[in-house]
């Protein structure tokens, strides 16, 4: 399929331009994007779904805005699991067109609130590290459980009015604009802005964790220079620290995930993207859900709570596994003895 080559008339808004944007060609490629979505998609929303579970299921981690944030992640990422695999497999592999570009637009909306919310609460997630790493004496005072509800609330709403402006009118029908080569019915300018908005995420993001990990190395050489005993306050510092090095690895895994689609999307707005360049969007666009998926494993590798409910979880999962088994033996053995009787 060569570039398609939109106009500038009309046909730039007609559901018909959609097909441009279906760049999978053979049937090879779009039983790999099948495949990738429904493996990622489907792993994804079982552990964020076991790590909201695990949270909230335990009064100690559900009133600690540390865990309401990470929940919040993974309800983010739960949203962005459903409405990405079930638009993009919709329209790459089954190449579904008859719906009207509003549809399209809210889709598009839904998957972008999702993967901002995502962000924005890892964000939050830094700033509490921050908070806890740089004022711990007034962390608690600081960081209550009504103002993370309040942030939290904050968030979603800012990255659901974000994500709704195409549908609001900010799309290339509506202004007559360019529209994105990647994306149906977007304007250049309104991608363009919001790769802005992501990336002072990210920036903002990595400060917070280069400050935490810059402090928990100055608290680990004081420590061993001066020999300090580990008291209270030490365990509690140690603790924030691993969450720190926890969530380090939660960033670099997304911008390692993330940076080919940003990296693709800037190329967009400054040049022409080739055939081949869109499939490859299309491919690293799962690289999304992969970041989606590993970010609950990494929670219970490393957070010592989480893992704590894990096991708790499992054990009593094997308790009721094993009572249902025995208790057919003990009913056949208690109606043996009856008929003996």
């Amino acid at each position: 399929m060569d570039i398609c080559k939109i106009h500038e008339n009309a046909s730039k808004c007609s559901v018909n331009t959609m097909e441009c944007f279906m760049v999978l060609s053979t049937q090879a490629q779009k039983i790999s994007i099948a495949m990738l979505c429904g493996l990622f998609g489907t792993l994804c929303i079982f552990e964020n779904s076991l790590v909201l579970y695990l949270i909230f299921s335990s009064p100690r981690t559900r009133r600690k805005p540390s865990y309401l944030f990470i929940s919040s992640l993974a309800l983010a990422d739960i949203l962005a699991s459903i409405i990405f695999v079930c638009s993009f497999v919709n329209f790459h592999v089954f190449n579904e067109t008859d719906f009207s570009k509003e549809t399209f637009l809210l889709q598009l909306g839904g998957v972008n609130t999702s993967f901002s919310a995502s962000l924005s609460s890892l964000l939050l997630t830094a700033l509490d590290r921050y908070i806890s790493i740089s004022r711990p004496s007034k962390y608690k005072l600081l960081m209550t459980g009504k103002r993370a509800w309040i942030a939290l609330g904050v968030v979603w709403v800012t990255c659901t009015t974000i994500a709704s402006l195409p549908l609001l009118g900010w799309n290339c029908c509506t202004l007559d604009s360019t529209c994105s080569e990647l994306f149906p019915f977007v304007d250049d300018n309104y991608l363009s802005s919001w790769i802005c908005f992501t990336m002072v995420l990210l920036g903002c993001i990595v400060y917070a964790y280069a400050h935490v990990l810059w402090r928990a190395h100055q608290h680990v050489a004081y420590m061993e220079k001066h020999q300090v005993q580990v008291g209270k306050q030490n365990t509690r510092m140690r603790m924030d620290v691993m969450l720190a090095k926890t969530l380090v690895m939660v960033l670099t895994v997304l911008v390692l995930c993330w940076s080919p689609v940003l990296v693709l999307m800037i190329y967009s707005i400054f040049a022409r993207l080739s055939n081949r360049l869109r499939k490859v969007f299309a491919f690293c666009s799962t690289l999304c859900l992969l970041n989606s998926m590993v970010n609950p494993i990494i929670y219970a590798l490393r957070s010592k709570e989480l893992y704590s409910s894990l096991r708790m979880v499992f054990s009593r999962f094997r308790r009721q596994l094993k009572a249902s088994e025995e208790s057919p033996e003990a009913e056949s053995t208690h109606k043996s003895s009856m008929i003996e009787a």
